[in-house]
């Protein structure tokens, strides 16, 4: 991953609505949901949801498919995995493997499961 995109990824999540409808897709998993959807969730006017959508998408964290009339979105989770990975790859002198288990980020693992050993980074439960 370049510098540029995980730049551009924090920015587009430096809202606190980009990160709710974010973390919304994320739980909404492949299916994804429509604009309408997320909009009646959040509690959002359309025209403003339309407006962080079209910022999320352009940072690559959402990926969008049309149907119809409408366009449904969907967290770019493989680009999430790559932030993590880029931002650990030097963990513990480059040793990430002492510091925290990727398998279990990716896995989808709630971060209430994990435990922080003392001194150390994250490692399973």
């Amino acid at each position: 991953m370049e510098k540029t995109v995980a730049t551009a990824v924090f920015e587009s999540l430096a809202s606190s609505v980009r990160l709710d409808v974010f973390r919304l897709l994320v739980k909404a998993g492949s299916q994804g949901m429509v604009a309408g959807e997320i909009a009646a969730t959040l509690e959002l006017p359309s025209t403003n949801l339309s407006f962080h959508l079209k910022a999320i998408t352009h940072a690559r964290l959402l990926t969008v498919e049309q149907e119809g009339r409408y366009q449904r979105y969907r967290a770019n989770i493989p680009l999430v995995v790559e932030l993590i990975e880029y931002l650990t790859a030097e963990c513990c002198s480059g040793m990430p493997e002492k510091c925290l288990d990727l398998n279990t980020v990716t896995g989808c693992v709630p971060s209430r499961q994990l435990k922080r050993p003392k001194g150390r980074g994250l490692a399973k439960a």
